[in-house]
């Protein structure tokens, strides 16, 4: 029986990705997802979820916002162009920023997301992902070991993108 390759709209949510995921039922085929899904967007939102080092600098719990209620593809950004706004909401990212701007900042990004990812953001600044997403440590770290090298090699760096940073933090202290 040939592999089917995972069909998404193009430019899928991160959250559309995540549920793709979840509903797979081998772990191979999670990581196939994954890397054909692959962009610094996920796996800012993976590492914020799973990796114990990054500390999230948001209260845990609910989030006063009004969700974006307009149907996907419409009025609404996406995760894909915001994840770079996501260090300052982690311990290292922009810590002199003030508290109450910072939360503000979070509410104000999660009302401009579609309601799915805003939802998404939420449970990965308490670590929750796993609630809703059948997706492991273990499934998230086995996906962003094999792209190590294809990510840190072929890459320019840019200071601009503080993710980059942290995940090269990350995996280089791990190894």
């Amino acid at each position: 029986m040939a592999a089917t390759k995972t069909k998404l709209p193009p430019n899928p949510l991160i959250s559309e990705v995540l549920d793709a995921v979840s509903k797979a039922r081998s772990k191979a085929k999670k990581i196939e997802i994954l890397k054909e899904y692959d962009s610094p967007a996920i796996r800012a939102v993976l590492i914020w979820s799973y990796d114990e080092s990054v500390k999230s600098m948001l209260p845990e719990g609910d989030v006063p916002y009004s969700p974006n209620e307009a149907p996907k593809g419409t009025d609404h950004n996406q995760l894909t162009s915001e994840y770079k706004n996501l260090y300052h909401y982690v311990k290292g990212g922009n810590d002199p920023l003030p508290n109450l701007r910072r939360e503000n900042m979070f509410i104000q990004l999660l009302e401009r997301l579609h309601a799915e990812e805003a939802e998404l953001i939420c449970l990965t600044k308490d670590k929750k992902l796993k609630d809703k997403y059948k997706l492991t440590k273990d499934t998230s770290k086995k996906m962003q070991l094999k792209l190590l090298i294809t990510l840190l090699a072929p890459i320019k760096t840019s200071i601009s993108d503080p993710w980059q940073s942290i995940f090269r933090r990350i995996f280089f202290s791990n190894l």
